[in-house]
């Protein structure tokens, strides 16, 4: 496939994971609602509240500066050039220049930073404890995702993600036991910065689980929400190209176009059905006491790297 044609499937599919991305959380959401035994929000409930946020007046803090005013945007910007980079719907990276897993850590650093900075420059009180508490859960998730993708890189000699998508979806890379733990690792990480349980709670969202974003209002925190939908669904892109790249177009044909169009948005569903099901089984807990349940997903990711070097 040449550049310009990756460059057209990477806008495609970053505008197709922006749609769907509120349509996945509401999922979530139902399936929270049924497995609890309640009628719970409609499927599509988070569509209407963005259009509604949209139409609202936006009030701002007097003490809020210009890192307050741009987050949303910087937000949104990072996810959706993160939706363009990652091979979705194809295991070539759209942006085959730039799209190497460094690039990914960065987007998915840089709207931390400022989400934390903005709940401090707030003033609020709430909101700042919102931004520790992202702090704290970034300290716990990125370790392990940033140690498997080194592991990742290090078994298929490169950092370019479609390379890597690619390998793996041929069968080419070697299916080892540093894989699979690899796997299993990303997978606890990835479910941690979804904001499941007992890492957060999904029913208190504006005093707890969306501190950062208590300030906000209308327009900003339309987009604040639609920004965090797109982050969890392109974690679950990130995830599936990396391990399980299956379905996506290794040529560039109609039929592959169309089988990817199918695939992907399957597995995602079968995704975010299995977190359901996992967040529902666990018990909540205290915030403070999350780290200890991490420690398993990070001792994975050591014996990962730790296969790797025994070349097992």
């Amino acid at each position: 496939m040449n550049p310009f044609t990756l460059f057209i499937i990477g806008i495609l599919q970053a505008i197709l994971l922006l749609l769907l991305a509120p349509l996945y959380s509401g999922f979530a959401r139902v399936m929270r609602a049924k497995i609890h035994s309640r009628t719970g929000p409609p499927l599509m409930q988070n569509y209407r509240d963005i259009r509604k946020l949209m139409t609202r007046q936006e009030v701002v803090s007097e003490q809020a500066g210009w890192i307050f005013r741009v987050t949303p945007y910087v937000n949104l910007a990072c996810m959706f050039l993160a939706a363009m980079v990652i091979p979705a719907l194809t295991t070539a990276s759209p942006l085959e220049a730039a799209g190497d897993l460094i690039l990914i850590v960065y987007l998915f650093a840089l709207p931390r930073f400022f989400l934390a900075v903005a709940g401090l420059e707030s003033g609020s009180s709430l909101a700042g404890i919102g931004a520790r508490r992202e702090l704290l859960v970034s300290a716990l998730a990125e370790p392990i995702l940033l140690l498997v993708i080194f592991v990742m890189a290090l078994l298929t000699k490169t950092t370019n993600l479609g390379r890597i998508s690619a390998e793996v979806a041929t069968g080419v890379f070697p299916f080892s036991l540093a894989y699979l733990l690899g796997l299993a690792a990303f997978a606890f990480a990835a479910y941690i910065e979804m904001g499941k349980l007992p890492f957060d709670l999904g029913e208190a969202e504006q005093e707890l689980q969306e501190g950062p974003l208590a300030e906000y209002s209308g327009r900003s925190l339309a987009i604040l929400k639609w920004s965090v939908y797109l982050k969890q669904l392109v974690l679950v892109a990130l995830f599936m190209a990396l391990f399980i790249p299956f379905g996506a177009m290794t040529e560039l044909s109609i039929v592959a176009f169309i089988l990817a169009l199918i695939v992907f948005p399957l597995k995602a569903a079968l995704w975010y059905f299995i977190a359901a099901i996992f967040e529902n089984a666990m018990a909540r807990t205290r915030f403070m006491n999350a780290p200890a349940v991490v420690w398993m997903a990070l001792g994975m990711a050591l014996l990962s790297f730790v296969f790797y070097l025994a070349n097992v």
